[in-house]
């Protein structure tokens, strides 16, 4: 009995030396690559919609800080809450971002709420008590911010999928792709042309003095 439980470790000793050789050379190599790369990824859309959200929780107040003063500016108080009713709807979780189409989808009601909001903005433009409001201003300080963290967000979103999409085609790490990452897809990225992601222009009534 005591020679069988001594002789069990050297049984086991070449598996033991193989990994010890094996999972370093792995770490080397980049087996780490593809998982790493994913995960940036999905925290880079995690927060892109944080900001996205941040902005939908700034409009409620903004609508009713507006329809105070230009309360018969319905359309376009319509536009908005409707336009942020639909980007609320349409949503893009860390685990479908390999869907191309569901990522059109958030894109586009995306681009309608910032169209919708820029016109709202530009309503300001002809109620001088609304451009001197202090929680209108307030607002339109938070939306300029929140607009600057999404572009932010944005940007950082698109380079962390170039990068993982890149693991999974480029040497040496297309290696574990094919081998151990089979199921890995790459992640679909922002498609709608620029200008309609624009944020809404934030006038702070400079010119409500002349």
């Amino acid at each position: 009995m005591f020679a069988q439980s001594l002789a069990f470790p050297f049984r086991n000793l070449p598996a033991v030396l193989m990994m010890a050789i094996v999972l370093p050379l792995l770490a080397g190599c980049g087996y780490n690559t593809i998982p790493t790369a994913e995960e940036n990824a999905k925290a880079a859309w995690s927060e892109v919609l944080n900001q996205y959200q941040r902005r939908s929780d700034l409009i409620p107040n903004l609508v009713e800080t507006v329809k105070g003063y230009a309360a018969h500016e319905k359309d376009t108080l319509d536009a908005v809450v409707e336009a942020r009713a639909k980007a609320t709807q349409i949503t893009v979780t860390p685990e479908t971002l390999k869907d191309p189409e569901a990522l059109k989808k958030f894109q586009d009601a995306q681009a309608g709420l910032t169209s919708a909001l820029s016109r709202l903005i530009a309503v300001s433009e002809a109620y001088p008590d609304l451009k001197a409001n202090q929680n209108f201003l307030a607002l339109q300080a938070q939306l300029e911010g929140t607009e600057n963290r999404i572009a932010v967000a944005r940007r950082d979103y698109i380079l962390a999928v170039k990068d993982y999409n890149l693991t999974l085609r480029t040497f040496p790490s297309v290696l574990w792709a094919t081998f151990w990452f089979r199921s890995n897809e790459p992640f679909a990225n922002f498609t709608v042309e620029e200008d309609k992601m624009q944020p809404p222009k934030v006038d702070f009534g400079t010119k409500q003095g002349g």
